[in-house]
């Protein structure tokens, strides 16, 4: 048994992503993908994905409705929290005088 080396974290830009799914939609086969650009079969599905649902591949663009609700409340939860802070602090300086 073989071990695989571990492959270096890549970008691409999204002018390559939008041209490697318009040559997948227009035939070309995955396999010659991912042979040639030496891309991982995730990576190109992925991208088909994105493509066909929004149109982007910014990963904020393309989260579930869910995953973009969590988003929202965290953030909303964090707000909330320094607020809670603020006025606990305002409570301690006024309760001094």
């Amino acid at each position: 048994m073989t071990k695989r080396a571990a492959r270096a974290a890549r970008t691409f830009t999204d002018e390559f992503k939008e041209q490697v799914v318009r040559l997948y939609l227009n035939g070309k086969p995955r396999v010659d993908f991912i042979r040639e650009y030496d891309l991982t079969p995730s990576a190109l599905t992925r991208w088909i994905n994105q493509s066909r649902a929004t149109g982007s591949f910014k990963a904020a663009d393309n989260l579930s409705d869910e995953a973009r609700e969590l988003r929202d409340l965290r953030k909303q939860v964090r707000q909330l929290e320094m607020e809670n802070d603020i006025l606990k602090q305002a409570a301690l300086i006024i309760g001094r005088k």
